[in-house]
C-alpha cells in the first residue's frame, strides 16, 4: 500500500477545496493528528479512513484507494460478501425470534431500493426526504454506524452537490431509511434497522463502481 501517494494526494486535494485539517477531521470524525500522519506518509489508511475522506472531499472512493494501493476491484468483491454475510445473520436471528420473513432476501432489498431510486427523481420523494430525513434520524436517535453515511448522503442531496446518478443512488437510500415499508420492519428489535444498514452498502457499492 502507498503511504506516500495518498498523503500527496490528500494534501493536494484539501488545498484545493481550502479545507484544513482541522476543518477535516471535524467533518470525517477522524483525529487531526491522525490525519496528519496519513498525510505525512507515517500512518496506512484504512477503509473507512478512505470512505470518509472521499464524503469530505467529494470525489470517488475509488481514486483514492487507488492512490493507498487499494485492489479497487477487490474491495467491491468484499462489500458484496460483508452485505451478503449480514444478510444471513439477520435471517437466523429472525428465525430465532420466530419472525422470520419470506420476503428477506438481497433482492428484496434491491427492489426496495430500485423502487425509491424512481421516487426520488419525482418531486413528492423529493420533498419527501426534504421534510422528513432529520425528524427519522431524531427518532432512530443517530444509533448504527450507517446514520453518518446517510448523513453525508443527505447533505450532499439537499444541497444538489452531486451528478444526477449519483444523487439517484443517495435518493434512493434515504428514501429507504425514512419509509416505514422496509424488508425487515423497524419495529423488530435490536435489528429493525439492519436492511437500512444493507442498502447503505448496496448505494455505497453503487457509487464506487
Amino acid at each position: 500500500m502507498s503511504t506516500y501517494h495518498l498523503g500527496n494526494r490528500l494534501k493536494a486535494l484539501l488545498h484545493t477545496r481550502a479545507i484544513s485539517i482541522r476543518k477535516c477531521s471535524e467533518q470525517t470524525g477522524i483525529d487531526k493528528a491522525t490525519i496528519s500522519r496519513i498525510i505525512n506518509g507515517k500512518r496506512e489508511a484504512n477503509m473507512q479512513h478512505l470512505k470518509k475522506f472521499a464524503s469530505c472531499l467529494d470525489i470517488p472512493l475509488a481514486e483514492l484507494m487507488h492512490a493507498a494501493g487499494y485492489s479497487v476491484h477487490a474491495e467491491a468483491s468484499h462489500d458484496l460478501s460483508d452485505i451478503h454475510t449480514s444478510m444471513k445473520e439477520i435471517q437466523q436471528t429472525l428465525k430465532a425470534a420466530d419472525l422470520y420473513q419470506d420476503n428477506l432476501s438481497m433482492d428484496a432489498v434491491q427492489q426496495q431500493l430500485a423502487s425509491y431510486e424512481q421516487q426520488v427523481q419525482t418531486e413528492e420523494g423529493n420533498q419527501t426526504i426534504h421534510n422528513q430525513f432529520k425528524k427519522k434520524v431524531d427518532e432512530v436517535g443517530s444509533k448504527g454506524p450507517f446514520i453518518n453515511q446517510l448523513k453525508d448522503f443527505y447533505t450532499q442531496f439537499a444541497q444538489y452537490k452531486r451528478d444526477p446518478f449519483t444523487l439517484t443512488v443517495m435518493g434512493g437510500a434515504l428514501l429507504y431509511f425514512i419509509t416505514p415499508v422496509d424488508v425487515v420492519p423497524d419495529y423488530i428489535f435490536p435489528i429493525g434497522y439492519m436492511d437500512d444498514a444493507i442498502a447503505v452498502q448496496i448505494a455505497l457499492k453503487k457509487l464506487s463502481n
